[in-house]
């Protein structure tokens, strides 16, 4: 980045206990190139807001009935920013924030879409559905957010092996072991490929 260029301000959008989103503002802080500018909720007793504030960074709550009724609070939140990233956001993004973020909207998927994704393949959902369809990989898809649930252009996948002991519990965990690892750098990759 040279001195006359501004960093890049990411908007993390969240529903629940935030480690992705934390994991994200750790892996960026230092970095003149990045700026957290703000974590928009949907819920207001989600965690993740607390992990943001303890970091210093602004919050502020936007209920799934706002996103959709009033879409002058999310695009008054975001206005600046250049990305919106989906750290564990549970409600549909909306129209006008797709148009609004072209290929600037990531999220990150529990799972090695195209499988076990779509409406209601959330969370522990997912884990579930893959321990009863006996897989022997799970994973993370890392995707941009088009008009349809979990459909959007890959960015990358990670996967982890399973085996016949797994739960959906050990499986959950072993996914979020690769959430952690990759998901900032993912982040930072195609913010980097966005300024060359």
């Amino acid at each position: 980045m040279t001195p006359t260029q501004k960093p890049v301000r990411l908007a993390i959008f969240v529903t629940g206990g935030g480690t992705n989103c934390e994991n994200i503002i750790r892996h960026f802080q230092g970095n003149p190139g990045v700026e957290i500018a703000i974590v928009v909720s949907s819920r207001d007793d989600a965690f993740a807001l607390v992990r943001a504030q303890r970091l210093g960074v602004r919050t502020t709550v936007i209920t799934r009935q706002e996103l959709n009724e009033d879409p002058r609070l999310a695009l008054e939140a975001t206005e600046g920013c250049d990305y919106i990233i989906l750290a564990g956001f549970l409600p549909k993004v909306p129209l006008y924030l797709i148009e609004r973020f072209p290929k600037r909207i990531i999220n990150i998927h529990p799972a090695l879409l195209p499988k076990f994704g779509g409406k209601g393949m959330w969370g522990h959902h997912v884990h579930e559905a893959v321990h009863a369809a006996h897989e022997t990989q799970s994973g993370i898809t890392i995707h941009f957010v088009n008009a349809e649930l979990d459909e959007g252009e890959h960015i990358a996948q990670f996967s982890t092996p399973l085996t016949p002991e797994d739960t959906p519990e050990t499986i959950a965990d072993k996914v979020h072991e690769l959430e952690m690892k990759h998901f900032p750098q993912v982040i930072e990759q195609v913010i980097k490929q966005n300024i060359v």
